[in-house]
């Protein structure tokens, strides 16, 4: 299931759809981001994946992925021949290679980061690029990977 909701109310989603849920892939995209931009609306040693995994039932299994990609970026495409980057978090291997699978069948590039408390990590590069969209880049026409050198 793409958790496609504001994160404000994505728990409550998945408390809601509890039993449904059980033993599925929950793939979180939300961004606990305060309406500030200052910061997170999640305890500091967590974040908003963490918090929706404690929502959603034992044996199902949370998977950050796709927030660090704009929604018409991702529309549109590779750039430049580019397939874009999408970074994963959970703590399920079977559940990522499932997620990593479906990236791929997109045309993605899909990159494993770890264990779902890395989800924070990618919660902050979402924070960052609504940073450079407010300070330098000054628009979203823009997506964030990874360049392997030699």
């Amino acid at each position: 299931m793409i958790l496609a909701a504001p994160y404000a109310g994505a728990a409550a989603v998945v408390r809601e759809y509890g039993d449904a849920l059980r033993g599925k892939i929950i793939v979180d995209l939300t961004h606990p981001v305060a309406p500030d931009l200052q910061g997170f609306v999640v305890p500091d040693d967590s974040s908003g994946a963490q918090e929706i995994a404690k929502a959603a039932p034992d044996d199902a299994h949370v998977v950050k992925a796709f927030n660090t990609v704009f929604s018409h970026v991702l529309a549109a495409g590779p750039a430049e021949d580019r397939p874009l980057d999408v970074f994963i978090a959970g703590d399920d291997a079977q559940a990522k290679a499932r997620v990593s699978a479906f990236v791929e069948s997109l045309g993605l590039r899909p990159w494993d980061t770890g264990e779902l408390f890395m989800a924070r990590a990618l919660e902050n590069v979402g924070l960052l690029e609504l940073g450079l969209m407010n300070h330098s880049v000054k628009h979203t026409n823009f997506s964030l990977g990874i360049t392997l050198l030699g």
